[in-house]
């Protein structure tokens, strides 16, 4: 259902698309209410998770299996009309979030792309493979996450395109803005979080 619904999209056109990728491992509604964020705050017309085959920065003994964690996100978005959980990563063959973008626009040309993520992956992008050329390609939406914000708001990646963030009314367009360009995005703190899920059903 969600590769028509994102074949459908590409013919289309002209729609603004959330990419939001992640384990997702499980999926929780923190991942949730960060997507109705986007949506809402953004004006963006739907929201694609990519649930990553596997994380290249996580140890894999660690990660449940892809139709477990795929499974997970779709249970939690629970057929909203304007988000899906989409395995794309793994039918595009990327590993890297770079590629995954650029892949994915070549592949829609006529659709505009904005890359989201919570305030733990900015204070950690510059670890990430060409993490500059994501900037370079897509605007970047960040949302706040518990105890995260100050680091990620000090970090390289803040620093090295202090010039190109976007404040206020302006993030409103951040999804036609001229790239780089980035906006940092207040929303209620949700505390959910995989690690502590995963631990609670250990114990």
């Amino acid at each position: 259902m969600s590769n028509a619904r994102i074949r459908t999209a590409g013919a289309v056109g002209g729609l603004t698309i959330g990419l939001f990728g992640g384990s997702f491992n499980p999926a929780h509604d923190g991942h949730l209410d960060l997507s109705l964020s986007a949506l809402r705050q953004l004006g963006l017309d739907q929201v694609w998770w990519l649930v990553s085959p596997q994380n290249p920065l996580k140890s894999p003994t660690e990660m449940a299996g892809l139709a477990d964690r795929l499974a997970s996100a779709r249970g939690v978005i629970a057929e909203h009309p304007r988000l899906l959980a989409t395995d794309l990563e793994t039918r595009l063959g990327t590993v890297y979030t770079a590629e995954t973008i650029r892949r994915l626009r070549r592949r829609f040309p006529r659709l505009r792309f904005v890359w989201l993520m919570g305030a733990d992956n900015l204070a950690t992008i510059h670890r990430w493979r060409d993490w500059q050329r994501i900037f370079a390609d897509v605007p970047v939406a960040v949302f706040d996450r518990p105890t995260y914000s100050l680091a990620a708001l000090g970090g390289p990646a803040a620093h090295r395109f202090a010039a190109c963030r976007r404040s206020g009314p302006a993030r409103r367009s951040l999804k036609t803005a001229r790239t780089p360009a980035w906006g940092f995005v207040t929303m209620k703190l949700n505390p959910a979080s995989a690690t502590a899920i995963r631990a609670a059903r250990a114990r």
